[in-house]
């Protein structure tokens, strides 16, 4: 039985890779930036978000690169968002899950912007930073949503939200792979209902409620994340500290990697904090090659 498991599972595999081949030879010839961002994994990705249907799966991506030309995410640079991240609403990690994904804070009771599309910059600007630092080998990340001190007055308007969710679902397919929000108050049900209309139901189960002293959302955090790691403010034992000068300085010297990576002459921009990106000296790409996917 074991041989027999192994064999189907190399035949799906084979009838996978065939498919990517397919939906390669289907987009056709590409250049510069579609090209690099069109790897395998990438390919492979957006078919399982199509359930491996190829027709599907082409024009998904065909609407993707035609959306990444003209909003042009990978030129998104920290110099133009960093306002929006000031109070550290939304941040990288500097800790993984269990699974090696990286993990993106989220803070709702910490924003500080009524602008609709400084907020989507601000985020997408995020997205693409945590896929530029995905480990070699992952394609996902998660999240992780404190509720803390939240109330209607904070909400984004729902306009807002569902654009969000679009872009998310429609240009970053199965890059979620979990989310986790954190003692969300009552009236936050409500918000979410609404919300969960516009979810795909596959992006939906991924979504988690965890609640303080509560025996199963403590099993769940500790499954997905080491104690040691989560902050406090997720029932871990970390202190949660964000310091936008500091988080700053690091996302310029991402934007280096980011330059390098999709083959961009990088600009001189003003200094959001006291440095510009040419200030900073960039670490080692050591994770680059999975950014594209």
């Amino acid at each position: 039985m074991f041989k027999r498991r192994n064999a189907h599972q190399l035949e799906d595999d084979s009838h996978k890779d065939n498919k990517v081949i397919e939906l390669k030879s289907a987009i056709g010839p590409l250049s510069g930036h579609s090209l690099v961002f069109c790897s395998d994994a990438t390919l492979r990705r957006y078919l399982d978000a199509r359930n491996w249907n190829v027709e599907k799966a082409k024009k998904m991506i065909d609407e993707t690169l035609k959306w990444r030309s003209t909003y042009k995410p990978q030129e998104i640079r920290w110099n133009q968002v960093a306002h929006e991240g000031e109070t550290g609403k939304v941040s990288r990690a500097t800790f993984h899950d269990r699974q090696g994904r990286v993990v993106l804070i989220m803070r709702p009771a910490l924003q500080n912007s009524t602008s609709p599309e400084g907020n989507i910059r601000h985020l997408v600007y995020l997205l693409e930073n945590a896929i530029l630092n995905l480990p070699k080998g992952q394609e996902q990340m998660s999240w992780l949503i404190d509720f803390t001190g939240w109330s209607m007055a904070a909400n984004v308007p729902m306009k807002t939200t569902r654009e969000i969710v679009y872009i998310l679902q429609n240009h970053y397919p199965e890059r979620l792979g979990m989310a986790f929000l954190y003692n969300p108050p009552r009236i936050f049900q409500a918000v979410y209902r609404a919300v969960k209309y516009f979810l795909d139901p596959r992006t939906a189960q991924k979504v988690n409620f965890v609640y303080p002293k509560d025996k199963a959302s403590d099993e769940l955090m500790t499954s997905h994340f080491d104690v040691e790691n989560l902050p406090k403010e997720f029932g871990g034992e970390a202190t949660l500290e964000y310091d936008h000068e500091d988080f700053s300085r690091q996302m310029c010297e991402d934007d280096l990697k980011t330059a390098k990576f999709w083959g961009l002459e990088e600009k001189h921009y003003p200094k959001p904090n006291g440095f510009s990106a040419s200030d900073v000296v960039p670490e080692p790409a050591t994770s680059i090659a999975s950014a594209a996917s």
